[in-house]
């Protein structure tokens, strides 16, 4: 209890300094770090590292005679370290450019900040509120039924090569996403819960599957692109089914081509996010041979927009480093995004529509299905004679 009581007044006095003054007396210390800087950063606060970047020595006196076993000359190793540190050393390169002499890069402290705090908490918001308001929305609308009685008749909604490239992408967007999230999460929520070896056996296997999978999402994401495109033109039935919400809220049924409006919604959602993702991937991948943001801000900045209210100034020139820091964390933002919006697609494929799994799942829907959502794919279908019927029944009774 003693100890327990020394500790605890310790502590209470060691963090008194921080109540009494906003900048910490540095003159004893020669104008280096005192235990009060490290507390305050330990406290998550703001501490002006003005006193390090700044306290790099003389540079006219670093040429000075250095006898043998004796100090560096003009300036100390602190002094020499804290200029490379903070980016101000005099570097000679023989190649490489300017990046090349960054020996020390400084933004990884600020993306690891980000990544561990802004990036954790915006993310797991979005894909809890998701799911939050997803289980509201079913309580309150409860399945979309079919309306009367099924047919028995069936008709050929999407093809065997269409399914594959479906599930490719879908099953390959799971496990990417699943990993993805164990590699953002598990120091903070896995390790502290089954321990730092299984959390680290997890990881080592999640990196694995997630830049070998990756490929297989690309390959789904060029598939149902092709296979598809032309049926998510945008087209004047659509804004009919937006202003009806799609029969979701009410009891109507607008008519639908073989895409309505919300499907259309999140095929170009995944295009464009899901592309979004694949490129900045494999930029992580090869961040040498697939730099991109180093040429969107010299881009930018021949636009006249040298920064921006989040990033602050686009630089023309990034390291490697730098590159797979940006690379993160908008394939990080753009995988979170498109996780929401796919929760949404598996709620209405799933447990919100009666008979909606079907069409991928056998690629068979019943006639009344067809006719309640797709209406006008279905006359099309019915008119070239590409309806493929099976008839089970004269009738069947609706669910």
């Amino acid at each position: 209890m003693l100890r327990v009581a020394l500790a605890l007044a310790l502590s209470i006095l060691l963090g008194l300094p921080a109540l009494s003054q906003e900048t910490p007396d540095r003159s004893a210390t020669g104008g280096a770090q005192t235990l009060e800087d490290i507390l305050a950063r330990q406290r998550g606060e703001t501490v002006d590292d003005g006193f390090r970047r700044e306290n790099t020595g003389d540079p006219s006196r670093a040429q000075a005679p250095v006898p043998q076993l004796g100090t560096l000359g003009g300036l100390s190793d602190p002094e020499i370290w804290r200029a490379v540190r903070y980016g101000s050393a005099e570097t000679n390169v023989s190649a490489g450019g300017t990046v090349a002499t960054v020996l020390m890069q400084d933004g990884g402290m600020r993306w690891l900040s980000w990544r561990s705090g802004q990036l954790s908490r915006v993310g797991a918001w979005l894909l809890i509120g998701t799911l939050g308001a997803l289980a509201l929305f079913f309580l309150l609308r409860g399945r979309i039924r079919i309306d009367g009685d099924t047919t028995g008749r069936t008709v050929t909604r999407f093809k065997t090569i269409e399914r594959f490239g479906h599930w490719l992408l879908a099953g390959s967007f799971i496990l990417l996403g699943v990993t993805g999230l164990f590699t953002l999460f598990g120091r903070t929520l896995i390790a502290p819960l089954m321990g730092k070896e299984f959390n680290a056996t997890l990881l080592i296997a999640s990196k694995w599957v997630h830049n070998n999978v990756a490929w297989a999402f690309i390959l789904g994401l060029v598939m149902i692109f092709v296979m598809w495109v032309v049926h998510n033109i945008p087209s004047r039935s659509d804004i009919t089914w937006l202003r009806q919400f799609g029969g979701i809220i009410g009891n109507s049924h607008p008519p639908a081509k073989k895409f309505n409006a919300g499907q259309k919604l999140i095929f170009w959602s995944v295009i464009l996010f899901g592309g979004s993702i694949a490129v900045s991937g494999v930029s992580l991948l090869f961040p040498y041979e697939l730099p991109l943001f180093a040429k969107t801000f010299s881009a930018l900045n021949g636009m006249g927009v040298t920064s921006l209210p989040v990033l602050g100034e686009l630089p023309a020139q990034l390291s490697p480093q730098e590159e797979m820091q940006y690379a993160q964390g908008w394939h990080a933002i753009m995988a979170f995004l498109l996780m929401a919006i796919i929760l949404a697609h598996i709620y209405i494929g799933s447990v919100g529509m009666e008979g909606a799994y079907d069409a991928m799942g056998s690629g068979e829907v019943d006639e009344a299905w067809a006719e309640q959502h797709h209406s006008i794919w279905l006359a099309e279908m019915k008119e070239t004679g590409a309806k493929d019927t099976t008839n089970t029944s004269e009738t069947a009774p609706a669910e």
